[in-house]
């Protein structure tokens, strides 16, 4: 049922009638933005923080973000995460040290770093000892990203942060502390450069390692300056055939600054965010296949939300983190089912979905590519796959063949067809699909 030609961007772009309309203008997606952050409570715009926060709400913000498992935990060697290792972990959160009054300060992602539960590197999975899930592993953040910054762990390696629409634990030598102004004030730069690869990198720097071929994601957005700015030598460089961006640079003191860096013109990037038409998610979507699966964008890479979220954030459009936030979520336009809606109402909805529109189930979320030969398709970064096959098939006493469930890891981003497609024997991904979101 798949076939190579699946695997190309043109062969969905040729069922496409406008391809290239326009969906939302940049003020209809600056108001859409607004509406979802007024909408989703796990949204936030740091230009809206306090200047401190109090005791309780402090202490609040560290219990959630670093909650206790409510499964056990193991290591990579099988040992389960013992009471004593867990209090360990509790105690570098350093809720003692919560004041009566709590400063909020603000910086910038100097480099792409981990976001985590807990303040440590120690990777824990669950019972099932799925290696590629480190259950601490929440997100990431990426270079010129601004955070607010909340809390300090015991050990003074780890900072207690909130982006856009995360909260968690990130290594504080990969963030430069600034002024409220210096961070918000870099964010809303303008002009400004995109990355609309998967990934991009900024030049050799030798003469400054800590900007030399730094890895940015697709959705990565850098001021850009000019040789008025920079004259006509970077570090070494002339930048004539490559885009001069600001990046921001940690001091020995952890402070903020600032420095140009050159990314060379023949990687892909943008001025500014492209146009949202259909044309061009196909595209930014297919610029990931093939990669590998990242949960919490793991491995350099992106899960199955981080993969949905890079790709919109190409045209501007912000979207919470996790995928039970998006698809229940009340931004967009969404169709829901109840545990009463059929198969067949399910297929219905999905036939009149257009590309780009979004489809949920518990844990999972899709991007909607089309039908081939009445077949719905689907591009998503996913972990495990099942479905059912006829190799291995077994036969019953009057000679009928049943399939065999085939379960297995694809841990990758992937086209799939979708009615296949199996959670276990008794279950279809169709059976668990709960909403249909367009952002449109």
């Amino acid at each position: 049922m798949l076939t190579t030609d699946h695997l190309s961007a043109d062969f969905w772009l040729a069922k496409v009638a406008d391809a290239d309309q326009l969906l939302l203008t940049s003020a209809q997606i600056s108001a859409r933005n607004s509406k979802t952050f007024a909408l989703q409570p796990e949204m936030n715009r740091l230009a809206d923080l306090p200047a401190s926060l109090p005791a309780a709400r402090l202490a609040a913000i560290i219990d959630s973000a670093s909650a206790s498992a409510k499964h056990p935990r193991f290591y990579a060697n099988g040992e389960a995460v013992t009471a004593s290792q867990w209090q360990t972990y509790r105690q570098n959160l350093n809720s003692e040290a919560v004041k009566a009054d709590n400063p909020v300060r603000f910086a910038l992602v100097v480099k792409r770093t981990d976001l985590r539960s807990m303040p440590t590197e120690d990777r824990v999975h669950n019972e099932q000892m799925a290696l590629d899930l480190d259950r601490f592993q929440e997100t990431a953040l990426f270079p010129g990203e601004p955070i607010a910054v909340l809390h300090l762990s015991s050990d003074s390696n780890w900072l207690l942060v909130q982006n856009y629409h995360y909260t968690g634990w990130v290594q504080a030598a990969d963030v430069a502390i600034g002024s409220r102004q210096q961070v918000l004030d870099y964010s809303e730069q303008t002009p400004f450069l995109l990355v609309t690869g998967a990934r991009a990198t900024t030049s050799y720097t030798p003469a400054v390692p800590a900007i030399s071929k730094l890895l940015l994601d697709m959705g990565t957005r850098l001021p850009l300056l000019s040789t008025d700015d920079t004259g006509h030598n970077v570090h070494g460089q002339n930048p004539h055939a490559s885009y001069i961006v600001k990046l921001p640079v940690r001091n020995s003191d952890g402070s903020l600054a600032f420095t140009p860096a050159l990314i060379a013109r023949q990687q892909d990037v943008s001025i500014g965010y492209l146009p949202y038409t259909p044309a061009n998610v196909l595209k930014q979507a297919f610029k990931f296949l093939g990669d590998r699966y990242g949960w919490g964008h793991d491995y350099d890479s992106r899960d199955c939300t981080g993969f949905i979220i890079e790709i919109y954030r190409s045209f501007g459009l912000l979207m919470p983190r996790n995928s039970g936030q998006q698809g229940e979520g009340r931004y967009g336009s969404n169709i829901r089912f109840s545990d009463q809606s059929s198969d067949s109402d399910k297929l219905d909805a999905i036939s009149q979905a257009r590309v780009g529109d979004l489809i949920y189930r518990p844990g999972h979320v899709m991007l909607y590519l089309g039908s081939d030969n009445g077949e719905p398709f689907v591009i998503h970064s996913v972990h495990e796959l099942a479905y059912f096959s006829d190799m291995g098939a077994t036969e019953d006493s009057q000679t009928q063949s049943t399939p065999a469930l085939y379960q297995g890891i694809l841990n990758g981003v992937a086209v799939t067809p979708l009615t296949p497609l199996r959670l276990s024997a008794d279950h279809s991904y169709l059976d668990k699909i709960y909403a249909i979101k367009s952002l449109r």
